[in-house]
C-alpha cells in the first residue's frame, strides 16, 4: 500500500493533539466526581465549567444555556422529544433528508399520537423554506431542520426558515453536527431555538456532544436522575471527554476560517479531477451553497461500494452513498428524496476531507478513480447496474 489518505471526515475526525494534552489529566489525576464538593470533585468541576465556557464564547452564547450530551445522536432526540413532550400533543414539521437520529425520533413521537410532515427537498437535496412555510399548521409545536447534510453537503438556508418559524412563534431545532466549527454559526440571525452539535467531528473526542437551549426555551428533560446539567441531563458527566470538547471548539474558533478556505480548493480540485477524468460521473449536492471538505460523486452504472472497497486497497478511506440491507443494496433516503435516478444512486460515494488532506493527497485519489471506475464496468454489464 503506497499511501493512506483519509476522506471520511464528515464520520469521524482523529482528536487534535492540543485537545488529547488537555483531556490526559482528567484520566488519572483530575478523577472526582464533578457532583462531589471536596476539593477532588471541585477541581473535576473546574474541567466542565471551562469547557461549557469555552462553547458558549464560541456560539455567543450564555453557559447556562449549553447541555452536554453523549452524541449528536442524543443531543438530536433530547431537542425533538425535548420540544414535543414540553407541549404534550401537536404537529412537528421536519425535512426527508435529515438524520436518522432526527428522522427515527420523528417517527417514533408518530407512534405516540403526533403528527409529522417531511418536507421535499430539491434535486441539489435544498429544502425551500415556502415549503416549510406551507406545512405549518394551527398546531405545529416545533420544527427540526438540519444546517447541512453529512452525505451530499448542501447547506440549508436556515435564516429564511428561522424567519418563517419566528413570524409563527414555532421554536426552530437545528441539527448542526456536520456544521459547527466549519462554517460561521449566527444563532440570532438564523432565528434557532435548540442547537445540536458532536465532539467527534470536529477533531475532539468521540462520545461526548451537546445541546445549546435558548434561554425561555419550553423543554423537557428526556433522561432522569439525579441534579446534572441543571436537571436537563441526568447521569454523571464525561469530565475527559466534556474538556476534550471544549478545547476542540477553542481550536475550531482559532483555525475554522483558515482551514475552511484551504479544504474549499482542495475539494474543487478533487471535483474537477474526478470529474474531468471520469466518464458518466456527476457532483451531488447542491453546486456552492456546500461543506468546504465535501465532494459527493455519482458514479453511473457502478455500485457505491465496490468503489469504496477498491479505494479502500489503494489505502483510500471514502464513504457509500448506498447501503446494504438484509442483501440488497439500497440508495440512501437523501438520494431518494432528491429524485436521483437508481443507475446513478448505486454508486453514491462522498469524500469528505480535512485539516490532515494535502494536494498530493487529493492528486493520488484522482489517479485511483479513474481505472477503478474502468475496471469496475467493465465487470459489471450496462443492464445489470
Amino acid at each position: 500500500m503506497s499511501r493512506h489518505v483519509y476522506l471520511d471526515h464528515n464520520a469521524s475526525t482523529p482528536i487534535h493533539p492540543e485537545v488529547v494534552a488537555e483531556m490526559l489529566p482528567y484520566f488519572s489525576e483530575i478523577f472526582g466526581n464533578p457532583s462531589s464538593i471536596h476539593a477532588f470533585g471541585r477541581e473535576a468541576r473546574d474541567g466542565v465549567d471551562r469547557a461549557r465556557e469555552r462553547v458558549a464564547r464560541f456560539l455567543r452564547v450564555s453557559p447556562q444555556e449549553i447541555v452536554f450530551t453523549s452524541g449528536g445522536t442524543e443531543s438530536d432526540n433530547f431537542a425533538v422529544k425535548g420540544l414535543a413532550a414540553a407541549r404534550g400533543k401537536g404537529h412537528l414539521i421536519t425535512s426527508k433528508v435529515e438524520h436518522h437520529a432526527v428522522l427515527r425520533t420523528c417517527q417514533a413521537l408518530e407512534a405516540q399520537g403526533f403528527d409529522v410532515a417531511y418536507v421535499g427537498v430539491d434535486e441539489h437535496g435544498m429544502v425551500n423554506p415556502d415549503d416549510v412555510r406551507r406545512a405549518i399548521r394551527p398546531d405545529t409545536i416545533a420544527i427540526s431542520i438540519m444546517h447541512a447534510n453529512s452525505e451530499v453537503g448542501t447547506i440549508q438556508p436556515i435564516a429564511a426558515i428561522g424567519r418563517i418559524a419566528r413570524e409563527h412563534g414555532i421554536p426552530l431545532h437545528v441539527d448542526a453536527v456536520q456544521t459547527l466549527g466549519k462554517v460561521p454559526l449566527d444563532l440570532d440571525a438564523f432565528g434557532v431555538d435548540v442547537l445540536s452539535f458532536s465532539g467527534h467531528k470536529i477533531y475532539g473526542p468521540k462520545g461526548v456532544a451537546a445541546l445549546w437551549i435558548r434561554k425561555g426555551t419550553r423543554m423537557v428533560a428526556i433522561q432522569h436522575g439525579g441534579e446534572h446539567e441543571r436537571r436537563r441531563r441526568a447521569g454523571t458527566e464525561n469530565v475527559p471527554g466534556i474538556v476534550g470538547l471544549g478545547k476542540a471548539v477553542e481550536v475550531r474558533a482559532r483555525d475554522m476560517h483558515a482551514e475552511a478556505e484551504r479544504v474549499t480548493a482542495l475539494r474543487d480540485r478533487l471535483i474537477d479531477g474526478v470529474c474531468a477524468r471520469v466518464p458518466e460521473v456527476r457532483l451531488s449536492g447542491h453546486p456552492t451553497q456546500r461543506l468546504p471538505g465535501t465532494a459527493s460523486f455519482l458514479v453511473r452504472h457502478v455500485e457505491s461500494e465496490s468503489i469504496v472497497l477498491g479505494l479502500d486497497l489503494k489505502g483510500i478511506g471514502v464513504s457509500a452513498g448506498s447501503a446494504c440491507t438484509a442483501g440488497n443494496i439500497e440508495p440512501s433516503h437523501v438520494l431518494v428524496a432528491m429524485g436521483v435516478p437508481l443507475d446513478w444512486a448505486m454508486g453514491a460515494v462522498r469524500c469528505s476531507l480535512g485539516r490532515s488532506t494535502t494536494a498530493e493527497d487529493i492528486d493520488y485519489v484522482i489517479e485511483c478513480v479513474e481505472p477503478l471506475v474502468r475496471k469496475l464496468r467493465q465487470a459489471m454489464p450496462v443492464g445489470a447496474a
